[in-house]
C-alpha cells in the first residue's frame, strides 16, 4: 500500500489525540527545491497513523505539489493540511480553507513602488551570474531572488555559497526595511536563493490561525499541542516566528536526514 492508497484514523481518532505536527519544506522534508525522498514519504505516512500532519511553505502550491506530491498522487493525499504560502492557501483533507491576497491588502500604488525599487537595486548588482524571474509574485506576498529563480540547481548552490560571503540578501532586506519601514511588511530570508516580502504577522505563523479556527467548527477539533520542525530557525530565517511561538513546540533541523531522524525520535516511529 502506497502513501497516497493508505488509509488514516479519522483525525479525532488519532492516538496522540488534539497534535498536530507541521514542517517546513524546503531543507527539512526535501532538499531545497527537489522532491522528498521515497524514505522521507513513507515516515510520514507512518506519522499520519499516530498524529495529524502538516506542511507549511513560503513556496506557492504548485511548487509544493513539485516537491511532496507526483504527477498522479496530489498533496493535499498525502498531508492532512496544507498550508501554501504561510497559509494564505490552504487545504484540510483535500478541501480548501479561506484565502486572502497580498496586493489587496497592500495596494497597487505601492506594490508598484515597493517592485520597481527592488528591480532598479539588482539591475545594479554585479553577481557571478544572473538569470531569470528576480520577483515572483504570489497570493500571500513577494518572493524576491538577486540570481533569479530560473537558476539551475548548480547555480543555487553557487549562489548561496556566494551570499554566505558577501550578504547579498542580507544587506537587501536590511536596506528594504528602513525605506519601506512604513509599509507595515516583514522580509524574511529563507531557502538558497530569496527571500518573501509579506505584511507583518503574515509569517508562517498564520496558518496557526487555521488551526485555531478548527476548534470552532462543529465536530472540530481544539488543537492544544503543535510541533513544527524547520530548518531556518534562527533569527530572520523564514521559520522563526513560527519555531519561536508560544504555541508550538520547534525542532530545529539541519537537513531532511536530520529531520526524520528526529522524527523518529519524538514519535517513536
Amino acid at each position: 500500500m502506497t502513501e497516497a492508497t493508505a488509509t488514516y484514523p479519522a483525525l479525532d481518532k488519532r492516538p496522540i489525540a488534539n497534535t498536530v505536527v507541521l514542517f517546513d519544506v524546503d531543507e527539512t522534508l526535501t532538499p531545497a527545491r527537489r522532491h522528498a525522498s521515497p524514505e522521507m514519504l513513507a515516515l510520514l505516512a507512518a506519522l499520519r497513523q499516530k498524529v495529524a500532519i502538516g506542511y507549511v511553505g513560503g513556496s506557492d502550491f504548485s511548487k509544493q505539489q513539485e516537491q511532496l506530491g507526483t504527477s498522479s498522487i496530489p498533496v493535499t493525499d498525502l498531508f492532512d493540511f496544507c498550508f501554501a504560502e504561510n497559509g494564505l492557501t490552504a487545504y484540510k483533507l483535500g478541501a480548501p480553507l479561506a484565502s486572502t491576497s497580498f496586493i489587496k491588502w497592500l495596494g497597487e500604488p505601492k506594490y508598484k513602488q515597493l517592485v520597481k525599487f527592488i528591480l532598479h537595486y539588482i539591475a545594479d548588482l554585479d553577481l557571478p551570474v544572473m538569470r531569470g524571474t528576480f520577483v515572483e509574485f504570489r497570493n500571500g506576498m513577494i518572493n524576491v531572488s538577486p540570481i533569479g529563480r530560473n537558476a539551475s540547481q548548480a547555480e543555487r548552490e553557487a549562489f548561496n555559497a556566494y551570499d554566505n560571503e558577501h550578504k547579498v540578501r542580507e544587506t537587501l532586506v536590511g536596506i528594504l526595511r528602513e525605506k519601506f519601514s512604513d509599509y507595515g511588511l516583514t522580509f524574511s530570508i529563507g531557502g538558497q536563493i530569496s527571500f518573501d516580502v509579506f505584511p507583518k504577522g503574515w509569517d508562517k505563523t498564520y496558518c496557526l490561525g487555521h488551526l485555531e479556527n478548527e476548534a470552532k467548527v462543529p465536530g472540530g477539533i481544539e488543537y492544544t499541542t503543535v510541533h513544527f520542525f524547520g530548518d531556518k530557525t534562527g533569527k530572520g530565517g523564514n521559520d522563526y516566528e513560527i519555531y519561536t511561538d508560544p504555541r508550538t513546540i520547534g525542532h530545529s533541523v539541519l537537513n531532511p536526514v536530520d529531520c526524520m531522524a528526529q522524527i523518529k525520535k519524538t514519535f517513536d516511529l
